[in-house]
């Protein structure tokens, strides 16, 4: 598989796992490592959290040693306590440390975080040289291509963020405007590459499976992919796109595979978190892994009402034998 240097690391591979909040909480982690991906990120942080020592905000940050290559990403638009931040993170032991430039929920944007800062492309130059100057771990930014279509910035990001020292960055083919809405527009991420010089490109939005990635590679000669929702349900979809890239056969994922590995992300996520946690997770969880056909629709039914461990067991334990569990769904 494709290896990539960024800055003095070397990853093993060019599929990275995008940072999403709510949802790359530690199972998922977990989950994701054991197919392989070049690199995993956790949520992404608030800075004036981490800084103020929110526990909640460091239990974001939890990881075990065979989960590396981890990254960290930091979300906020204070310059004055960047390079802190970014200290604290790599004191906790990150392999790589990311801006958030591309988060479009106004709760973020409103104080100029997330998407806010591409409204300031200099001020993102200006944060990243201040986390830079601080750590020795390689320094990314993960950007949308503008805030709106009247003003895509990418390409001056990119330049912006290498003369800064970036070594990567994550190109988001939306704008902030868009939301998840529409296309990603891969042209964007294109002429991006065009302007970097040494800094790595990674293309970033819809990516949902292998032949998503190959159309990413192939329209944006980009260095690598960053896979956000794609990973949702397949955390293998890394193993798919690195086997692509090998010219290999894809690998068969049928009922049985994905079955089994709900399982497992379940028992990690009963595991990590209290039981009310739990639940919660699951009824998200347990919505990725079928997302089509009968049993899917079946199963979101059922698990988006359940209100006990034991009945996501007995909801979980029923998809063995699918036709039975598609025939109970229907009587009651």
């Amino acid at each position: 598989m494709p290896k990539i240097t960024i800055g003095s690391k070397t990853f093993s591979s060019n599929v990275f796992y995008a940072p999403l909040a709510g949802c790359s909480d530690f199972p998922f982690r977990a989950m994701a490592q054991k197919f392989n991906p070049g690199l995993v990120f956790c949520e992404m942080v608030k800075m004036d959290a981490l800084i103020r020592n929110d526990k909640n905000t460091y239990r974001l940050l939890d990881y075990t040693q065979n989960m590396h290559p981890m990254g960290a990403q930091l979300c906020g638009s204070r310059l004055d306590i960047a390079a802190d931040c970014a200290e604290i993170i790599e004191g906790l032991g990150f392999d790589l440390i990311d801006l958030n430039c591309g988060c479009p929920v106004d709760k973020v944007t409103k104080d100029g975080s997330g998407s806010g800062l591409l409204k300031k492309p200099h001020l993102i130059g200006e944060i990243i040289s201040k986390i830079v100057s601080r750590v020795s771990i390689p320094v990314t930014v993960k950007i949308r291509a503008g805030w709106d279509d009247e003003t895509i910035v990418a390409p001056l990001i990119t330049r912006i963020a290498e003369d800064a020292g970036a070594s990567a960055i994550f190109i988001h083919g939306r704008t902030r405007m868009q939301a998840y809405k529409g296309l990603a527009n891969r042209d964007h991420i294109k002429e991006s590459k065009k302007c970097a010089r040494n800094i790595k490109v990674f293309g970033n939005g819809d990516i949902f499976s292998a032949e998503d990635a190959r159309h990413m590679f192939e329209h944006t000669d980009c260095d690598g992919v960053l896979v956000a929702r794609g990973t949702f349900g397949q955390p293998w979809i890394a193993q798919d796109i690195q086997r692509m890239q090998e010219s290999l056969t894809p690998l068969e994922r049928d009922y049985e595979f994905c079955r089994k590995n709900l399982v497992e992300h379940y028992h990690l996520t009963k595991a990590y978190a209290n039981e009310k946690k739990a639940i919660m997770d699951m009824r998200r969880v347990g919505c990725w892994y079928f997302k089509k056909g009968e049993v899917g629709k079946a199963l979101r039914g059922k698990i988006s009402k359940a209100k006990t461990i034991g009945e996501i067991e007995l909801l979980l334990e029923g998809l063995k034998d699918p036709k039975a569990f598609l025939n109970k769904c229907v009587t009651t």
